[in-house]
């Protein structure tokens, strides 16, 4: 399986623009900056590489704890996870800090706390930001 995803890009760093695309057209033609990446903090000039790990993170996160909630006999009602993805200028990206607010009828929170852990590990994303610090804090709604 593989997913694609492409970048175009003008002009240098600080004055050039570029856009995404997606293979699944969920992304098209979305604008992306050296300002929206490094100078403004609102997420109003468009997407940025942290922004979409993000995103991904925490999606795969959600399915992978909704998979070891339906495994336990415990499916979700709603998961909300946020991923805040560290970009430190000169250094790179540090850490993603995932938070979760889970509705999860008959858990009790020891269980959830194991299990949203567990996912925490194992989902293809987190694994694959190995390199960097990633934080938990789940809590049930």
């Amino acid at each position: 399986m593989k997913r694609t995803a492409t970048a175009n890009w003008t002009k240098s760093l600080t004055e050039g623009s570029g856009t995404l695309d997606t293979l699944s057209g969920a992304l098209q033609a979305l604008p992306y900056t050296h300002k929206g990446r490094f100078v403004d903090e609102t997420g109003q000039s468009g997407t940025n590489p942290e922004e979409l790990i993000a995103a991904a993170h925490s999606g795969c996160f959600a399915m992978q704890l909704a998979h070891f909630l339906a495994e336990n006999g415990t499916p979700a009602t709603n998961l909300k996870v946020e991923a805040a993805v560290t970009l430190v200028p000169g250094t790179g990206i540090t850490g993603s800090a995932l938070t979760l607010v889970g509705t999860v009828p008959d858990i009790d929170e020891a269980k959830f706390q194991e299990l949203a852990e567990k996912a925490k590990v194992n989902c293809p994303v987190s694994k694959a930001l190995g390199a960097i610090d990633i934080t938990l804090e789940a809590k049930l709604d």
